[in-house]
């Protein structure tokens, strides 16, 4: 491998001669050799952003060449489009501040630009940083990346399986079905009535979050290193946030007070409460819908769930809710994420946080996951969801809960009587109650019809 000599200010180092990056990034990937997760291509993004959005501002403010701020901004366009993706190899396990990715960014940048410019015109510091601090920067860059990521990505998969059982819930939701609590049976319901759960949960869940995200559109920048706004001209953070924000299409605003923006997480901590709530609800759903699928014969058996691949490599013709099983499982790491991000969000010290880099990793991973896993699980699974119209049929004529129906007519004693009569003689409750003398068969089918219990 061939490498060129870069220095910066504690000496030379030897840089790949392929990579746009300097010595603070080589730096790093030298001390800090720490797992495999690396900075999320999303957050890359943002700072690039963030960079062109800075570039703009300084020009404006009479604080950057025009030729320097055009050079900038190609190359930042250029990291937004994933051109230059190879070039931000950074660990999430660095310096808590996120600095060493913003000097990545700046590097890369730098360097990038002197290769357009055909000669060392654009300083890493002096010119992409302007007016900014890592300490500002990076806390904006995980609030961009995280709201661009919900609001094209998280919302519309959402958007889409809550219009999935909303069409179950119209197509079939006539049927009578017996309903189950504690996972023991209990009085009827329709199944529509039972899918409308799952329509509501999506809706809220839809509801919580784009209300929570707001809260992540303030942005630190303009904070530089404590809060104060040192080195940054007057306007600047408007300016910036206002080409953040017509960049993006997406109202992003200044944060009112950067003492607090720079050391508090609470907006991530807040808007991953919401994300864990929808994962809450995606666990529910998905263990409903393996629940009533399993069988086919010796399970529960009120639905069928499409057949996407063999279940079993020893046991033929077996279907498996593999789409269940993996919605489950991307719960499972969210709420792990969930305890990360709440830890790492009360260690601000100060004027800083410092476990800025894991909140950002772990925030956009919970984002990720719930994105896609919602995706798979509706076009994968839900869309194909069919009611099993015979054997609903059939657990509802067995269930004894219909005794229920009776308690007005007889008490609530003589009905448990006859349920567990029914029950000890494996009998149907009607057989029951006129064995008992409680009642006569004509007066049991006038009183117990499932279809006026829903």
């Amino acid at each position: 491998m061939k490498y060129r000599i870069e220095a910066d200010t504690l000496g030379e180092f030897k840089i790949p001669e392929d990579k746009y990056w300097g010595p603070q990034t080589q730096r790093s990937l030298q001390n800090f050799p720490i797992g495999r997760e690396t900075i999320p291509d999303e957050v890359i993004e943002a700072l690039a952003i963030i960079k062109k959005s800075a570039a703009i501002a300084n020009r404006n403010l009479g604080q950057l060449e025009n030729g320097l701020c055009s050079a900038i901004c190609r190359a930042a366009e250029e990291i937004q489009e994933g051109k230059l993706a190879s070039h931000f190899p950074l660990s999430v396990w660095q310096t808590g501040s996120g600095t060493q990715t913003n000097m990545n960014l700046n590097e890369v940048i730098a360097n990038r630009c002197n290769e357009l410019l055909a000669g060392p015109l654009v300083h890493p510091n002096d010119h992409v940083n302007r007016s900014q601090s890592s300490n500002d920067v990076f806390p904006s860059a995980i609030h961009v990346a995280a709201v661009k990521s919900i609001v094209t990505r998280l919302i519309p998969a959402l958007r889409r399986i809550k219009n999935t059982f909303k069409q179950l819930e119209t197509d079939d939701g006539h049927i009578i079905k017996i309903g189950r609590t504690h996972l023991q049976d209990a009085t009827p319901i329709t199944w529509g009535q039972e899918v409308s759960a799952w329509h509501r949960m999506m809706e809220k869940s839809e509801s919580m979050i784009v209300s929570a995200v707001e809260q992540l559109k303030e942005l630190a920048i303009g904070g530089t290193a404590v809060g104060t706004g040192l080195n940054a001209p007057a306007g600047f953070a408007d300016t910036v946030v206002d080409e953040i924000s017509q960049s993006l299409g997406i109202a992003f605003r200044s944060a009112e007070n950067k003492f607090h923006a720079l050391t508090s997480k609470d907006e991530l901590v807040f808007v991953h409460g919401a994300l864990k709530a929808l994962a809450a609800d995606l666990m529910k759903i998905a263990n409903d819908v393996r629940w009533l699928a399993s069988g086919p014969r010796a399970g529960i058996g009120e639905i069928k769930i499409p057949a996407n691949e063999p279940g079993s490599s020893i046991m033929p013709g077996k279907v498996n809710p593999t789409q269940s099983e993996a919605v489950t499982m991307v719960v499972s790491q969210v709420f792990g994420n969930d305890v990360t991000v709440g830890f790492a969000a009360s260690q601000g010290n100060f004027q800083l946080n410092v476990f800025m880099p894991v909140i950002a990793h772990n925030m956009m991973q919970s984002i990720t996951l719930l994105a896609d896993a919602i995706t798979s699980f509706n076009d994968n699974c839900c869309i194909g969801i069919q009611a099993n119209v015979g054997r609903m049929a059939e657990n509802l004529e067995n269930s004894l809960m219909l005794v229920t129906a009776l308690n007005p007519y007889i008490g609530y004693d003589k009905a448990a009587a006859i349920a567990k009569h029914a029950y000890a003689n494996n009998t149907t409750l009607r057989d029951a109650a006129v064995a008992l003398g409680i009642m006569s068969g004509s007066e049991f089918d006038r009183i117990v019809k499932p279809e006026n219990m829903v």
